[in-house]
């Protein structure tokens, strides 16, 4: 059977239009976020280059002019003393609606003027507008289709120890990825789907803390968002602690909220989670031990244990 590529790269006159599907990791890519950027390029002196960007992400709903014109540089208002404007502009959720629209209602409407902003009049004046238009409809559908697509989450096995706490649970497991990384993970899970005890129930990962010896990173909502943040190791020397203080000091709560599941911070008993606190925290020491006494890293077991893959 022969396999369709999506098309994602739409041409317009001397203009290419790009849509990307991108993962940010917090700490690697300033913060955890998801979602497509649409670019607009051009040939510039013989090099494709970048003339604006536009980030239609679920935290980050932004657009940058010339991202690649280190000599663009605008005078500010006379208030703020002249101070050089922003290349970059943030893109208001509320009066501007979805980003995928407006960015492309925007190109539709004003490409000519941004580009003239981004520092390239000879490429806004080369512009033909009827061409643009003809591709924007594609350009659009690209995009809202990638980012319903394409969004990356991971489904990791629930744990080998099981802890109860009212309406969720947490799933302790010693990990390790095959390329040999990994350490002790604390899974937060509850059921979302169905009733406990009946036909169908669905058991959904809410957080997860991979406490690993090399890339030590944590997920909010890696079945549903997964924005993911690595820890600070030069503040953050010991991830298990750090997590631990998180339960036992009531971040929970805020932390299920931030993963996208209100209901369930909602219904959350502190107390339950209190009562099952103590022997949680000495099972994850207990594993925590064994894996440096097999492998000389904490929580690291002997043989990889491979994630549940997501659906494809």
């Amino acid at each position: 059977m022969m396999t369709v590529v999506q098309k994602t790269s739409f041409t317009a006159g001397p203009l290419t239009f790009a849509v990307k599907h991108e993962l940010w990791d917090g700490n690697i890519q300033d913060h955890p976020d998801q979602g497509v950027a649409i670019t607009v390029a051009a040939q510039i002196d013989g090099k494709q280059t970048t003339l604006l960007r536009f980030n239609c992400f679920d935290f980050e709903k932004s657009y940058i002019y010339g991202p690649e014109n280190a000599e663009l540089e605008l005078e500010g208002p006379e208030m703020l003393g002249g101070a050089p404007l922003t290349n970059l502009y943030r893109m208001d959720p509320i009066a501007d609606g979805n980003p995928i629209g407006w960015t492309v209602k925007t190109l539709g409407t004003k490409l000519s003027k941004m580009l003239e902003r981004a520092g390239y009049p000879q490429i806004a004046a080369a512009t033909d507008p009827a061409k643009v238009a003809s591709i924007l409809p594609d350009v659009e559908a690209c995009a809202r289709e990638l980012y319903a697509t394409k969004r990356n989450t991971v489904k990791h096995n629930r744990g080998t120890h099981i802890f109860d706490a009212g309406n969720i649970r947490f799933g302790l497991e010693m990990r390790r990825l095959p390329m040999g990384d990994g350490g002790l993970a604390i899974h937060v899970l509850a059921d979302i789907g169905g009733t406990p005890g009946k036909a169908y129930t669905e058991e959904t990962e809410l957080l997860a803390f991979d406490h690993f010896w090399n890339g030590a990173h944590y997920h909010y909502g890696p079945r549903n968002k997964n924005h993911r943040i690595y820890w600070d190791r030069t503040l953050v020397e010991d991830p298990l602690a750090w997590t631990l203080e998180q339960f036992e000091t009531g971040k929970l709560r805020a932390m299920i909220e931030r993963a996208g599941y209100p209901g369930i911070a909602a219904d959350l008993d502190a107390e339950k989670i209190a009562s099952v606190f103590p022997a949680m925290k000495k099972q994850a020491l207990d594993m925590w031990a064994e894996g440096e006494r097999l492998t000389g890293h904490p929580g690291l077991p002997l043989e990889a244990t491979p994630n549940m893959a997501a659906a494809e």
